[in-house]
């Protein structure tokens, strides 16, 4: 069955008159975790108020949706679909509207035994109004007989397993969450008496906040009128999951993840593979953005030119390109160009972070030899993903990976390639921070910190 795991990105406000609008900047700095549908909920003193919809933050949102948005608290969402297909009833942050206990809830990441805890809670008469795996945690806070909130947090948190970072907000506060292996990352910020809960730093940066700490593994961060308030609900393991594919290819290089800042993690990613693969070469490109950092690194490290030869376009709807979604080489000529002056006659070397099926490599290849380049050598910036991933990336079945089952030399042949080099898992690890024990590579290496069923994204639904 095919797997599909995706990102999300999580922006909580306390503390603001501009709750609704800092959200929305926070989401907007946050699209590249999500493109497919954002929400933002906010709590006025009475009432929580939202707005929701399918496509990007600033497609989705105006000045006149905000200024209805009133309240000191909000929190926001960017989706690309998790457990549960693209629909508007699957759109985050939920909310349960409950005079008792009304709280919201925005997820990133997946929970591995959400199938088995649906049939439990449905067996016990429980009434889903989504098919996405963060509404199972809603539930179990709402059914547990503990009387405060965090207790019931802390009761629901003990009866799911995954990846989850997670932000809450009640009547008096808003709440973050990151799961006892710390896959997704989450930190703190801080503007006057204004606090923040974010996915990534970035969103942070954009408001003139300041970077507090990140949220620990097993943490429950409270943020109320008394200020910050931390209760562990799970003890620091010796080993964490902190998911490697961040630093490759989700944060944005201007983040502060997991203690590091991501440019400088992909340029020293670029060097070591520089280091593992030298080529001689007249230019390196990067496949941007992701892969731009880590070619900087490569060029720097063996003395060759770096030459901006692949022009990103940032501004392709879902609307327009859906049409055309069989036409593959249209929709990657419609995100990247190539600068016929600056590859033509030359020994290029790419770089990019990733390959998943290849199919976009094979066709970027072919692009390059068209516009004339005499030889292309391809780079990539961690190790071949050979298996899937359960914890909240989009990797599908492990059957259609190219490095799945095919070796280098045949994966050279399929892309067209006159070289193909992948960094070493060992170099990976190498260039991150305390990489020893702390570090999730089972898309790479195939072994998996958390056990999980084996499900596809569609599987709550085929349960309703």
């Amino acid at each position: 069955m095919r797997q599909l795991k995706e990102k999300c990105g999580l922006f909580g406000v306390y503390n603001s008159s501009e709750a609704s609008f800092l959200t929305f900047l926070g989401l907007f700095s946050l699209q590249h975790r999500g493109e497919e549908s954002c929400g933002i909920i906010v709590f006025d003193g009475e009432s929580f108020n939202s707005h929701k919809g399918m496509g990007l933050v600033s497609e989705v949102f105006n000045n006149q949706i905000l200024q209805g948005l009133k309240g000191h608290q909000a929190i926001g969402h960017v989706r690309y679909s998790t457990t549960g297909s693209s629909a508007l009833k699957n759109i985050q942050p939920l909310i349960v509207d409950s005079r008792r206990l009304p709280i919201a809830l925005a997820h990133n990441g997946n929970l591995v035994n959400s199938e088995s805890l649906r049939n439990s809670l449905e067996g016990k008469g429980a009434i889903f109004q989504t098919t996405s795996d963060s509404e199972l945690i809603l539930h179990l806070i709402m059914r547990s007989k503990e009387t405060g909130l965090i207790d019931k947090i802390k009761t629901a948190l003990k009866k799911v397993k995954g990846a989850y970072s997670l932000l809450i907000m009640g009547k008096e506060e808003i709440i973050g969450i990151r799961d006892p292996l710390g896959f997704r990352p989450l930190c703190i910020g801080k503007r006057g008496n204004e606090y923040f809960i974010v996915s990534e730093s970035c969103s942070l940066d954009l408001i003139e906040a300041k970077f507090v700490r990140e949220v620990e593994p097993g943490e429950i961060v409270v943020i109320n009128k008394n200020g910050i308030k931390s209760v562990r609900y799970a003890p620091l393991p010796k080993r964490l999951a902190y998911c490697s594919f961040e630093h490759v290819y989700f944060s944005r290089p201007d983040s502060k993840v997991f203690g590091e800042t991501v440019h400088l993690v992909r340029k020293k990613l670029g060097a070591k593979l520089a280091q593992e693969f030298p080529v001689e070469a007249d230019c390196v490109i990067g496949v941007p953005d992701s892969g731009t950092s880590s070619a900087l690194g490569f060029a720097e490290e063996l003395n060759i030119p770096f030459e901006i030869g692949i022009i990103r376009n940032h501004y392709i709807g879902r609307t327009f390109i859906q049409p055309y979604q069989q036409k593959r080489d249209l929709g990657v000529k419609l995100k990247f160009n190539i600068l016929e002056e600056v590859v033509k006659g030359k020994r290029v070397v790419i770089v990019d972070d990733s390959i998943v099926r290849g199919t976009t490599s094979r066709i970027r290849v072919k692009n390059l030899r068209k516009m004339g380049a005499k030889e292309v050598h391809l780079r990539i910036g961690c190790p071949p993903h050979k298996y899937g991933c359960f914890y909240g990336i989009d990797f599908p079945d492990p059957a259609t990976l190219i490095a799945h089952n095919r070796s280098i030399k045949e994966m050279e042949k399929y892309l067209d390639v006159d070289s193909l080099g992948y960094l070493s898992l060992e170099g990976m690890l190498s260039c991150f921070k305390n990489a020893e024990n702390h570090y999730c590579t089972a898309c790479w290496s195939g072994n998996y910190p958390l056990k999980c069923a084996i499900c596809d994204k569609h599987s709550l639904e085929r349960n309703c």
